[in-house]
């Protein structure tokens, strides 16, 4: 038996960007090759798209966890990775994503809508690309970005253009059998039907989707029963149809108080996509009130009593009988009537592809604040200077130097010199922390030494080391040693 699910939480994960190459080219009679890493390909990106074929998002129900593949690293004689492979997620029609906090992040209405999920990590440059006037052969290479992960909430909210509510065992799936090809489950047992029933409609020159929303009850808009499970569906319908069981034989039940019941349920509905699609609250969609099951004698007299309080409110009214098929052909125009001319009043939204379009980043996008965690240090937070420490070989110290360059030109190190940062204070940028040392300024000409090293590392270690040896020996009073090696490496 098959199950119908609408609403899910997936976990997706983009590929993870591949790594760049730090190589020299190497070849007979040609000593000074040069660099010739290539890049890392970017990680593949997860995304949503609409498939008319999928209806249900039963699917991510069992596999709720998705990961695209990750990119290539890249080679040398400079070949770049391959980038990996897009992960494409087939939704519904009508699927919206919300994020943790319930808010809407994208609405997939029309085939072919797509929605990026989450966004593969770029590779990292090779040490061809590195190059420079500075560094003629970079001996190191940047690291590929992690992909993102990001756990999504997705709610299917059915596009039919006619909505039947009412009462459980009101005759909404009969109605819905009798007037499409669809075959939903009927039986003669309330909540019989558990899931929205979807069914293609055709007249002469019309075609419509009419759908049952179950488990509308008094109190279905604060959760009882099943109603705030699927109220959601009938936010897209463009009209609503009231069917009406005249023929029931619970005491207390008459078609006016059913009618009223589920009319303040759907007053104090209000749906979430109102303010993207402008259909406003349910209370102001257009009504058809449809007395069903006339086909039997009291509820015959039944619908001739409660037929002109009906139509002192404005409100169609069909008499029906899903059973002899009696008002079917009447009912059917006046439907097909009613969403034509809410067609013509609100056009159809076209299928729409997501535009990304990349946000600048500011030169001096970043902030450094004290860390209340650590006496005298402090937090760095950026897109660019996060990013960079992602990208850091730190077991390289060409790599780290390079780091601190970039920091330089950013105005990380001006801002900490600001702030009052002392050598050796605790910077944390993020989820990186070290030991401020000043590097050399921006602008004077840095010695060049192997490949993977920077003199100034070396130089602020052995710095450092002077520093701290000193400290100790005032701390337990000793005097100082001017003529201690680390007196000199202070000079």
């Amino acid at each position: 038996m098959s199950r119908f699910v609408d609403r899910v939480t997936i976990h997706v994960a983009a590929g993870n960007g591949g790594h760049g190459c730090s190589s020299v080219h190497r070849e007979k009679f040609k000593p000074l090759g040069g660099p010739d890493g290539g890049n890392g390909g970017n990680g593949g990106s997860v995304r949503l798209v609409v498939d008319p074929q999928v209806h249900t998002l039963l699917d991510f129900h069992f596999r709720p966890h998705a990961k695209a593949s990750n990119g290539k690293p890249g080679m040398g004689d400079n070949r770049d990775g391959a980038t990996g492979e897009d992960l494409v997620l087939k939704v519904p029609d009508g699927t919206v994503v919300l994020d943790g906090d319930g808010s809407i992040l994208a609405d997939l209405v029309g085939e072919g809508t797509t929605f990026e999920a989450a966004q593969g990590g770029r590779g990292g440059l090779g040490n061809a690309s590195l190059a420079s006037k500075a560094r003629k052969a970079p001996g190191f290479a940047l690291l590929g970005e992690e992909g993102q992960h990001r756990d999504l909430v997705l709610e299917l909210k059915s596009v039919a253009d006619v909505g039947l509510v009412g009462f459980p065992s009101a005759g909404k799936s009969s109605l819905v059998s009798v007037l499409s090809a669809a075959k939903p489950k009927i039986a003669d047992y309330p909540f019989t039907t558990l899931a929205p029933n979807l069914g293609v409609v055709q007249t002469a020159g019309d075609v419509f989707t009419i759908a049952d929303v179950p488990g509308l009850i008094p109190g279905a808009s604060t959760g009882r029963g099943l109603g705030l499970e699927f109220l959601r569906h009938l936010e897209r319908c463009a009209v609503l149809a009231h069917v009406v069981d005249c023929a029931t034989l619970e005491p207390g039940r008459d078609p006016i108080s059913d009618i009223d019941a589920l009319e303040a349920e759907l007053a104090a509905y209000r749906p979430a996509l109102d303010a993207d699609h402008g259909l406003g609250d349910l209370a102001s969609r257009p009504r058809v009130v449809i007395l069903n099951k006339i086909d039997v004698p009291d509820a015959a007299d039944l619908a001739d009593l409660v037929e002109p309080e009906l139509a002192q409110r404005g409100w169609p009214v069909f008499r029906i009988s899903a059973v002899s098929h009696q008002g079917l052909r009447e009912l059917t125009f006046a439907l097909a009537k009613l969403v034509a001319d809410y067609r013509e009043s609100h056009p159809k939204p076209v299928a729409r592809r997501q535009i990304i379009r990349p946000k600048a980043i500011d030169e001096t996008e970043f902030t450094v604040a004290s860390d209340p965690e650590v006496e005298g240090g402090f937090i760095v937070r950026g897109t660019r200077p996060e990013r960079w420490i992602a990208q850091t070989q730190f077991d390289n110290d060409e790599a780290v130097g390079y780091l601190a360059d970039r920091l330089n030109r950013l105005g990380v190190e001006d801002e900490l010199v600001r702030l009052g940062a002392v050598p050796g204070a605790p910077v944390t940028i993020g989820d990186m922390t070290f030991d401020w040392e000043p590097t050399t300024p921006m602008g004077e000409e840095v010695p060049m030494t192997g490949r993977g090293t920077d003199i100034r590392l070396e130089h602020n270690e052995r710095v450092g080391a002077a520093e701290r040896k000193q400290a100790r020996r005032l701390r337990r009073g000793l005097p100082v040693d001017s003529d201690s090696s680390a007196e000199q490496d202070l000079r």
